[in-house]
């Protein structure tokens, strides 16, 4: 999303990219803003980001925490590699020592009263000497519990809010959720929310993602979207649109370089189109894609491999048997080669990974392999299609092909597919083995092309050390995608035996 430079100068930048993205530039400066979320979900890493990203543009900033020690906090930040400088301050907020010592304790009032004015003169002082313009406040569960009513704890709040709008700084309150977590006081009363999340699947890394709940007089990016804790801090992967990003390209045909391959895709593949390779285990779904692209690496152009099932070596070593040299294309430069974990990967990064080589490296051909390892990556999800259908959409628009493969349940006759997202790609190439001559064999088909003609035929491939051979079609054949065929003519059309 565009931000205008009149708009980002009205906005304090969170300093995480991906955040000011879904924030329309940041936080409207001289407001509250409530950052909530349960404990471990990344509250205090991404109030340092806030506050340093303030004191690099030479603002002064304040950590207020009631909750953490100083020296916590600044261990916490040098976790992250950075050193927080004289315009970003730590108040450590204690109670006095009469409330520490018993002797010392009021009976004729609630020592609640006492502490609680104490925090607030506190918290004033401090910020009557330092005058910050940005601040943040951890954690509101302690002026809730010291408040002891929903009454008193919101009259604080407002007190707070109007304190702190009198010296226009922008103000970021969090909470850990962990006392009264329905109570939605600071919600009416805060200028916008941002809630964190962290979900732990049955295996695998926890996934955290992020939700602006409210943003007054703003848009902003709705919706769910990922984020990581990684060594350089929170990076947060916004929800991919498709319909915000549309390129200016001309669509091209794009061949394989296999003849027969070639002429049952009715010239090639175009540009800004998306292919589906849907077959069982070991048809050579892997393969065909690689051929694609193997051949734009040969012309010159620029491709990506998202590889989800297979370990590099072993891929390397396969297709380097069969005449397809991944390491000397990767070695040009043209070709990028990402090994994706499942397991620890989310779809919101995995979508942000695509799309910044796309952006970034003006990637024309795009293989996923494949869409089951995909689904892996959201065991829990239920949006696979239209994670897809954004993903697939912004690629198409930026001029790109893309390659996917699926594996099928089954080996031969009815086969089920974990997914079923053929009715989203431009051409669907379909692949089988059959039975003839008491021999396990191969077929490929091309079942719907969007962009153009096709061959209606069936015809048999094998995969040799020379690579793919594709012979004549099996017209005499009926049968061959049900696994068993019948033989129906007199001269056999099958591919001969090689020569050993």
């Amino acid at each position: 999303m565009s931000i205008s430079t009149e708009l980002t100068q009205t906005k304090a930048a969170t300093g995480i990219e991906g955040l000011d993205d879904i924030l329309a530039g940041g936080l409207s400066r001289g407001h509250v803003f409530l950052l909530e979320g349960e404990p471990g979900t990344g509250k205090t890493t991404v109030a340092l980001q806030f506050l340093l990203a303030g004191a690099r543009a030479g603002e002064r900033s304040l950590y207020i925490t009631l909750s953490e020690t100083e020296r916590e906090l600044r261990q916490g930040a040098l976790s992250h590699g950075w050193h927080m400088d004289e315009n970003v301050h730590v108040f450590e907020l204690t109670p006095p020592e009469s409330l520490l010592n018993a002797e010392q304790q009021q009976t004729l009032l609630y020592s609640s009263d006492l502490e609680l004015g104490e925090a607030t003169r506190q918290i004033f002082e401090v910020v009557e000497r330092i005058k910050p313009t940005r601040v943040v406040l951890d954690s509101l569960s302690e002026i809730r519990l010291l408040a002891q009513s929903s009454l008193r704890y919101r009259r604080q709040i407002l007190a707070i809010k109007h304190y702190f709008v009198r010296y226009d700084a922008t103000v970021l309150l969090l909470d850990d959720l962990t006392t009264e977590s329905l109570d939605k006081t600071v919600h009416s009363v805060a200028h916008g929310v941002i809630r964190l999340e962290e979900l732990t699947p049955n295996y695998g890394a926890e996934r955290r993602r992020i939700r602006v709940v409210k943003y007054r007089g703003q848009k902003y990016r709705g919706g769910f979207h990922d984020f990581t804790i990684m060594a350089d801090g929170v990076h947060v992967f916004p929800r991919l649109v498709a319909a915000e990003h549309r390129g200016i390209y001309t669509r091209q045909q794009l061949t394989s370089g296999i003849a027969e391959m070639d002429a049952l895709l009715g010239g090639g593949i175009e540009t800004g189109s998306s292919t589906l390779i849907l077959g069982p285990a070991g048809t050579g779904k892997s393969l065909i894609s690689m051929v694609f692209a193997a051949a734009a690496v040969t012309r010159g152009e620029r491709a990506a491999l998202f590889i989800f099932d297979e370990e590099l070596g072993l891929l390397f070593d396969r297709m380097k048997h069969i005449g397809i040299d991944l390491q000397a294309l990767k070695d040009t430069g043209n070709l990028l080669i990402e090994q994706v974990d499942a397991a620890e990967l989310s779809p919101g990064e995995f979508s942000h990974r695509v799309r910044r080589c796309v952006d970034q490296r003006d990637i024309k051909t795009v293989v996923i392999d494949s869409i089951n390892g995909y689904q892996a990556a959201m065991p829990e999800e239920n949006a696979l299609v239209l994670h897809m259908h954004e993903l697939l959409l912004y690629l198409n628009r930026q001029g790109a092909a893309t390659f996917m493969t699926v594996a099928q349940h089954g080996l031969v006759g009815d086969m089920q597919a974990p997914v079923d997202i053929t009715y989203l790609a431009d051409t669907v190439i379909l692949l089988r083995y059959f039975e003839a001559l008491g021999k396990v064999r191969r077929a490929i088909s091309i079942i719907k092309k969007r962009t153009g003609s096709h061959e209606s035929t069936i015809r048999e491939y094998r995969i040799s050390a020379q690579g793919m051979t594709i012979g004549e079609p099996l017209d005499a054949f009926q049968g061959v995608l049900r696994g068993v065929p019948t033989y129906l003519g007199a001269d056999s059309p099958l591919l001969a035996d090689e020569v050993r």
